[in-house]
C-alpha cells in the first residue's frame, strides 16, 4: 500500500482521566479510591470518573444517579473548571517546547504535528515519550498518546494503551493493524452509524474497505467518501492551531414523529449530553439552540443568549424547554428530529468574561 502524506509524524495526546486525576493529584486523600466528577442531582451527569470508578462502570456523560448506584462508595465532587483549564494551560506549555502545530480538541487532549520539532529529537516516538514524562514529571499527571502518519491513527492509537500508554503505528504497518478492527472503533462512527453498517454486512474495517465507493455514498452521503478514506487508512487532514470551536450540539431522531408536547423528555437528555460535551471544552458557550425537523423535512432552529452564559446543565435545559414556546407552529405539527446546542464561543481569557467565571 502506497501510504500518502507518509512524511507526517503526527501525535495525539490524551489525558488519563483528566478532571478526576487532577482532584487525586491534589487531594492525597482522594488517591487510589474511585472518583466521580459530577454535581449532584437527579438531571446531572458525570463530567470524569477516575479508573477506579470505572472499574464499576462509570463513564462520563452517564446520569449521576446512575453512577451512585454503580459505585455508591465514590467521593462526588463538583467540578472546578477554572483549575482544569489552568492545568490544561500548563499541559500546552510543554507542547509547545516541541512544537507550535497543536489543534486542541478540548482541555485534555490534542494533536501535535511533529513532522519537524522543535527540540531535534530524532523520531516522533522519542518526542511523545519525553511529552509523556514531562508531564509527569512536572505536573504529576498522566498522559496517553498515539504516533501514527496522520490524525485518525494518531486518535486510535492513543486510545490502545490506555492509561499512561504510548502506541506507535508505522506507516508500514497500517494495514495490519487496522483492517481487523471494528468499525466502531472509527471516530465518527456511533451507534446508529455501526448499526447501518452492520445491515449492510459490515463488521470490521476489511469488511469496509470491501465497499465499493459508489454504494458507501449513496448509503451515508459525503460521510460515505470519508468512511472508504478511513477504511484505507487515509486522512490528510491538517493540524491546525488554535481551530475555535463553533457549535457543540446532539441530536436525536425519534422512531415515530412526534408533537412539540411530547419533546420534554428527550429535550433533557440531549441537552445532558450537550452540556457534559461542552464541559471538555476550553472556551465557554453564549448562545443556546434548538433544532426541529418536521415530518416533511423541513429545519428550523430557535436560540437565545442569556445575559450570561449557562451555567449549569439545569440551566441549559430551561433555556432549551422555554424555546419550545417559541416554535410558533401548528399544535397538531409533528416532528421527527430533535437536537440541543450550545453555540457563540468565547475564550475565557477575555477580559469581558473574567466576571463570569470567577465572580
Amino acid at each position: 500500500m502506497v501510504f500518502e502524506m507518509a512524511a507526517r509524524k503526527i501525535i495525539h495526546v490524551d489525558m488519563d482521566a483528566f478532571y478526576a486525576s487532577v482532584e487525586q493529584r491534589d487531594d492525597p486523600h482522594l488517591r487510589g479510591k474511585p472518583v466521580v466528577v459530577a454535581w449532584r442531582g437527579n438531571r446531572s451527569v458525570v463530567c470524569a470518573a477516575s479508573y477506579e470508578a470505572r472499574k464499576f462502570g462509570v463513564r462520563s456523560a452517564m446520569p449521576a444517579v446512575r453512577a451512585e448506584r454503580l459505585c455508591p462508595n465514590a467521593t462526588f465532587l463538583p467540578p472546578d473548571f477554572p483549575r482544569y483549564r489552568a492545568v490544561s494551560h500548563q499541559v500546552r506549555e510543554i507542547f509547545k517546547r516541541h512544537t507550535d502545530l497543536i489543534e486542541p480538541l478540548s482541555l485534555d487532549e490534542a494533536y501535535l504535528d511533529v513532522s519537524e520539532n522543535k527540540t531535534g529529537l530524532p523520531t516522533a516516538t522519542q518526542v511523545a515519550r519525553t511529552i509523556r514524562e514531562q508531564i509527569r514529571s512536572e505536573l504529576s499527571l498522566t498522559a496517553s498518546t498515539g504516533v501514527a502518519p496522520n490524525k485518525f491513527l494518531a486518535k486510535i492509537a492513543s486510545d490502545w494503551k490506555k492509561p499512561d500508554g504510548l502506541f506507535v503505528i508505522q506507516p508500514e504497518d497500517v494495514d495490519s493493524f487496522l483492517l481487523p478492527l471494528e468499525v466502531g472503533r472509527i471516530p465518527g462512527v456511533g451507534k446508529v452509524t455501526e448499526e447501518k453498517l452492520k445491515q449492510l454486512q459490515v463488521q470490521t474495517i476489511a469488511d469496509l474497505r470491501r465497499m465499493d465507493l459508489s454504494a458507501l455514498e449513496a448509503r451515508f452521503g459525503r460521510y460515505g467518501v470519508r468512511l472508504y478514506e478511513l477504511a484505507r487508512g487515509i486522512d490528510n487532514s491538517e493540524v491546525i492551531p488554535d481551530r475555535p470551536t463553533q457549535s457543540i450540539s446532539t441530536e436525536d431522531t425519534f422512531g415515530q414523529d412526534v408533537l412539540l408536547t411530547e419533546m420534554e423528555t428527550m429535550i433533557r437528555k440531549l441537552a445532558e449530553h450537550t452540556w457534559a460535551a461542552s464541559r471538555k471544552e476550553s472556551r465557554i458557550a453564549r448562545t443556546v439552540v434548538l433544532k426541529l425537523k418536521t415530518r416533511e423535512f423541513k429545519i428550523l432552529t430557535r436560540s437565545h443568549t442569556p445575559s450570561s452564559p449557562p451555567a449549569s446543565c439545569e440551566e441549559l435545559t430551561n433555556i432549551a424547554l422555554l424555546l419550545v414556546e417559541r416554535v410558533g407552529l401548528s399544535p397538531h405539527q409533528r416532528f421527527r428530529l430533535v437536537g440541543v446546542g450550545l453555540s457563540n464561543f468565547f475564550d475565557p481569557e477575555d477580559v469581558s468574561a473574567q466576571s463570569v467565571l470567577f465572580a
